[in-house]
């Protein structure tokens, strides 16, 4: 073997530090290389984010554009089951609650109403889309739900909780109850006695009282005066 003049303890030396070279530079060629795995992984779920919130804010602006579509219109015109039955039928109706408007006592009772004494009418108060059913759409129909030429009275409920009233919400339909009711006076031979209001509180009704005519379709009011009155709507597109 040639000495050349350096020992071993010198080639050992210049192995570790090649070593210790080799380890820094793969230490620092993963952690390159991790910084890009994190930036590919970034950009990525960025992307996949992207759509997502294209497609929230969307859905965003549609709920807020239906939003602006949903309306209420108050009615009384006799016993508020026939009237729930006849307004929930129909296409563009979201829901419709039973209660009480018009009179004096605040959060008033079934009983309390019944005795005439409040001032409350027994009324609907309907939730509608109006870019499906529009307000003078539903008036319309109210005219041909009950009598409106009789007051405080529809058939065999007599009182001033049955009269024929519109509880308007604001300028503009109380506007459009009034031409409708001038329009609507030329096809009946008595003078329409319906009253046309401002609305100033609805009373939602007790909740034995709501969807009665569904919850109930057998009993004997419902038998004998909301099914025919449903049957004669229906044949005339109601």
């Amino acid at each position: 073997m040639i000495d050349s003049g350096v020992g071993v303890n010198h080639f050992d030396e210049v192995n570790k530090k090649a070593t210790m070279i080799r380890f820094k530079l793969n230490a620092n060629y993963r952690a390159w290389r991790g910084m890009q795995n994190v930036g590919r992984t970034l950009s990525l779920g960025l992307l996949l984010l992207l759509p997502t919130q294209i497609m929230n804010a969307a859905d965003s602006s549609k709920t807020e554009a239906s939003s602006a579509e949903i309306h209420h219109a108050t009615f009384g015109g006799g016993c508020f089951w026939c009237v729930e039955a006849v307004f929930e039928r129909q296409e563009g109706v979201i829901s419709v609650v039973s209660g009480y408007a018009g009179g004096k006592s605040p959060n008033p009772t079934y009983q309390e109403v019944c005795t005439g004494q409040t001032g409350h009418a027994e009324v609907v108060d309907i939730k509608f889309d109006a870019s499906k059913i529009t307000f003078d759409k539903l008036v319309d129909l109210f005219w041909k739900a009950h009598d409106p030429t009789t007051l405080n009275r529809q058939g065999a409920d007599a009182g001033t909780q049955y009269r024929s009233v519109i509880f308007s919400r604001s300028e503009d339909q109380k506007k459009i109850a009034e031409e409708s009711k001038r329009k609507a006076a030329e096809k009946f031979t008595s003078p329409i006695v319906t009253e046309i209001v401002p609305l100033a509180t609805f009373y939602p009704a007790e909740e034995y009282h709501q969807d009665y005519f569904r919850k109930n379709p057998n009993a004997p009011y419902c038998a004998i005066v909301i099914q025919p009155k449903l049957n004669k709507l229906k044949k005339i597109g109601h």
